[in-house]
């Protein structure tokens, strides 16, 4: 029979462990999430896209150049079309500004116009150049495996935390276990409606790496309406001239 010492101690273990493995899973989705949001952003990226607007009666299509360091400086220099290259945008921690050539002007864009479209696309401003951080923004919790287009895949939530100033209740993403390439995100509001869908597809070696090279993002409550960004080329953790994040440059970019 057990002592009332080893009983004491048996029973601080059970009540103990499970809140320990809890904070192991917490860790463990973080940890899922950190390495897929990593393999897409790198250290630093230079890297041109082209988008193609997709709606029920008509479609559009751009190009872009991309460049990035870390979670806190992004530039975009849009390339096509005519009537609006030259068109960019820089982000600086928490700020952003945004050139339009025609009318020779830089516009400072407040942090309120963050999940608006970005140049008529389903992008918003916060999905180009990330101001908000899929790692340090949300609470992870890993609900599982499952498969998905023939892989094993982990299936993360992602809350935003209560100081995060982010639109979406809840995100559910599918992570492959393999090699943590995200598959697929969906995006729910406050009502626990789907607004929109993120399909990652065309995965492959680009930039010395395994990456999805084609994003599809579906609005789940307009039909018809969707956005697909297509990787053309980039190169991964390369240094980038200090220049590229200033706001001279904003005019300069070429």
């Amino acid at each position: 029979m057990y002592s009332g010492k080893y009983l004491r101690v048996l029973v601080i273990c059970l009540l103990v462990w499970p809140l320990a493995a809890a904070e192991d899973e917490q860790d463990s989705a973080t940890e899922i999430v950190r390495k897929a949001d990593q393999l897409l952003r790198g250290i630093t990226q230079v890297s041109t896209y082209t988008m193609q607007v997709i709606r029920p009666d008509w479609q559009r299509t751009m190009r872009f150049k991309f460049w990035s360091e870390g979670t806190e400086k992004a530039f975009i220099l849009v390339l096509a079309p005519a009537k609006e290259k030259g068109v960019t945008f820089l982000k600086l921690k928490n700020e952003m500004w945004n050139y339009i050539p025609k009318i020779n002007r830089t516009i400072k864009i407040p942090p309120s116009m963050m999940m608006q479209s970005w140049m008529g696309s389903d992008f918003t401003n916060d999905d180009l150049v990330k101001e908000s951080n899929m790692v340090t923004d949300y609470t992870h919790t890993l609900l599982g495996r499952e498969e998905l287009l023939g892989f094993e895949t982990y299936k993360i939530e992602l809350r935003p935390k209560p100081e995060a100033a982010i639109v979406w209740d809840r995100i559910v993403e599918w992570i492959r276990v393999d090699d943590y390439v995200p598959l697929k995100a969906e995006y729910y509001n406050e009502r626990g409606e789907r607004i929109r869908t993120m399909l990652f597809g065309d995965i492959r070696q680009m930039g010395g790496r395994l990456i999805p090279t084609r994003f599809e993002l579906i609005e789940e409550k307009k039909s018809g309406h969707k956005t697909v960004l297509i990787l053309e080329d980039v190169v991964f953790d390369q240094p980038i001239p200090k220049q590229v994040f200033t706001k001279a440059f904003l005019r300069r970019a070429r």
